[in-house]
């Protein structure tokens, strides 16, 4: 989960779901579900909306999803993949993802090599 701009709320949660290997169902099925149940459970304060099934989540070798650079990616800010991502290829994932529900399409957004 983390916060996405937003003009009218300032910022609103989008959620990141990574399905287990062998789980056939749709993934539409799953995001509307989970949508559903963080609404019933926490309420519609949360503004829960709009989620997302990811290959894999971005994380750091130690094992810290790098939240940060999810979220300048949905926002279509400009980002530096860190030079301890585990993956780098899960943000790749997380983009396609974010695209198809209207994120990350900002022009100017580009990965940028680690300097090290």
């Amino acid at each position: 989960m983390v916060g996405v701009h937003d003009e009218l709320k300032g910022q609103i949660p989008v959620g990141f779901l990574v399905l287990k290997k062998g789980v056939d169902r749709d993934p539409h099925e799953i995001v509307t579900e989970v949508v559903q149940m963080v609404r019933q459970k926490i309420g519609p304060v949360a503004a829960f909306r709009t989620a997302v099934v990811v290959p894999a989540l971005p994380k750091t070798r130690s094992g810290k999803v790098l939240r940060g650079t999810m979220q300048k990616i949905a926002d279509g800010n400009d980002y530096k993949i860190p030079a301890t991502i585990d993956d780098s290829s899960a943000l790749t994932g997380v983009a396609k993802a974010l695209s198809e529900v209207g994120y990350a399409k900002k022009q100017g957004a580009s990965a940028a090599s680690p300097s090290s």
